[in-house]
């Protein structure tokens, strides 16, 4: 596993963690290394009530940021991103998962990350009755409407 930070992994954000959005500046300003543009294969988006939820999907592709946290700031973040997300390992109430996933970086290159996906109780209902975001990048979805 090619992971940063001696041993820590990046994040990769695709929805209101993502710059200029409004979790970005409560979680991640001041906490972070370096926040990159980047993609994820196996996944897609489908719109939740404000915010994204990614589904794993092996044809799916989908547009976000590798965010890496400063070294002194990790535990606390990671932290306070799982808080976020309502992530408590091994709950089954959980709305989202946090696993890790291969992201590919602008410049072609691949990492593993933390990313957190859909629990699948949440993925089960959104692939029954979810709307997908086109293309992948819930940014550019939100530009558009």
């Amino acid at each position: 596993m090619s992971v940063t930070d001696g041993g820590r992994l990046p994040i990769f954000v695709y929805g209101t963690l993502r710059p200029g959005e409004h979790n970005h500046d409560l979680f991640l300003r001041g906490r972070t290394l370096s926040e990159r543009p980047a993609t994820m294969r196996g996944i897609v988006l489908y719109d939740g009530p404000g915010y994204p939820y990614a589904v794993e999907e092996p044809a799916g592709v989908v547009h976000g940021e590798l965010v890496a946290a400063l070294p002194e700031t990790y535990a606390e973040l990671l932290g306070a991103l799982d808080r976020l997300e309502e992530y408590v390992p091994g709950d089954p109430r959980n709305l989202y998962e946090r696993v890790v996933r291969d992201v590919t970086r602008a410049d072609g290159t691949a990492t593993r990350a933390w990313v957190y996906v859909a629990a699948p109780a949440v993925t089960a209902r959104l692939r029954a009755h979810g709307r997908l975001v086109p293309g992948g990048d819930w940014r550019e979805r939100r530009r558009t409407r």
